[in-house]
C-alpha cells in the first residue's frame, strides 16, 4: 500500500511504502539529466507531464512537480506506477546489484565529522520532509551542501539551512562558521 503525506513544499510530495524502494540510500533524479538515467521507473516517473524531479529514498519516494499540473493528476498517476512495479518486480526500485561502484572521497577528521551530524541529526529530518542533505564540501568554515527532493525549492528551506542545519553543524563542529546551499 502507497501513503502520500505532504511536504513542505507545495510542489512536492511524499510516497512512502511498506515495500523498500532502494537498497543504495537516498539518489535524487532531474528531468533535465534524463538522458543520462538508466532506471526506467524513475525514466517512466520523470516523463510525466509536470515532473520535475524525483528523490528515492530507504521506504520512501517524493516527487517535486512545476505549478502547471495539480496533484489530483498527479498523485493517482505516481500511486499507480508503484503499485504496477512491485506487482511485477521482487526487488527494491535502486538495487546494490544495479548500482555502480563509487570512490568514497577521502575526507579529513573535521568532514567526517561534519557527515556524522549530517547523517545522524540532519537526514532523518529532513527525510521525514520527502528530502535529502548531501555534504559537498568544506572549506575556510563554510560548509557546502546540496538540497534535494522535497527540499530543492523548498519556500522554507533556507530558513530550515541556516536556523537548524547551521545551527547544529556549529554547536558540534566547532571549525564551522556557515552553511551554504549549492
Amino acid at each position: 500500500m502507497i501513503i502520500t503525506e505532504l511536504t513542505p513544499n507545495p510542489d512536492s510530495l511524499k510516497f512512502l511504502s511498506e515495500r523498500k524502494i532502494s537498497t543504495i540510500g537516498t539518489e535524487e533524479f532531474q528531468k533535465k539529466d534524463f538522458n543520462k538515467i538508466e532506471n526506467e521507473f524513475v525514466k517512466n516517473l520523470l516523463n510525466l507531464e509536470g515532473v520535475e524531479l524525483v528523490l528515492l529514498a530507504d521506504n520512501f519516494l517524493s516527487v517535486k512537480k512545476n505549478k502547471e499540473i495539480s496533484w489530483d493528476i498527479l498523485k493517482p498517476t505516481v500511486i499507480s506506477h508503484m503499485n504496477d512495479y512491485f506487482e511485477k518486480n521482487d526487488k527494491p526500485i535502486l538495487d546494490k546489484e544495479n548500482k555502480k561502484n563509487e570512490d568514497k572521497l577521502n575526507l579529513g577528521e573535521v568532514e567526517d565529522r561534519i557527515i556524522k551530524v549530517l547523517d545522524e541529526k540532519v537526514r532523518p529530518q529532513v527525510a521525514k520532509d520527502g528530502g535529502d542533505i548531501k555534504f559537498k564540501s568544506f572549506k575556510d568554515g563554510i560548509v557546502h551542501v546540496e538540497l534535494q527532493g522535497s527540499c530543492s525549492g523548498c519556500p522554507s528551506s533556507l530558513m530550515t539551512l541556516k536556523q537548524g542545519v547551521q545551527n547544529l553543524l556549529c554547536h558540534y563542529v566547532e571549525e564551522v562558521k556557515s552553511v551554504e546551499a549549492l
